[in-house]
């Protein structure tokens, strides 16, 4: 994980999208699209470059990551999902084939 430090998911989407993640990105299909531009991409045309782990303090169901995205030659946007009993088991079984490139 990168070490930047962030209280709330909100407050990490923020600065991510202020950082140039901006596309709007969901999991459909077994596929990430590009809400805007309806591009779709698979996993080995993301690259997973930063993410953030939250744990709420007083709901331990108040858990989730979210994941800075690079798309090949294209956009980079963010993903969030559940971590733990609500995660997304499709979304997980996905971004387990995307590559990692984190700067540390």
């Amino acid at each position: 994980m990168t070490t930047k430090r962030y209280t709330t998911m909100a407050e990490a989407v923020e600065d991510l999208k202020q950082r140039g993640f901006t596309a709007n990105f969901e999991f459909l299909n077994q596929a990430f699209r590009d809400v805007d531009t309806g591009k779709v991409y698979q996993a080995d045309e993301l690259t997973i470059v930063e993410h953030y782990r939250f744990e709420g303090a007083s709901d331990p169901d108040d858990m989730s990551v979210v994941y800075a995205i690079e798309s090949a030659g294209g956009p980079k946007g963010v993903i969030a999902d559940a971590f733990g009993t609500y995660a997304n088991p499709g979304l997980g079984r996905f971004l387990d084939r995307v590559s990692i490139h984190e700067e540390q």
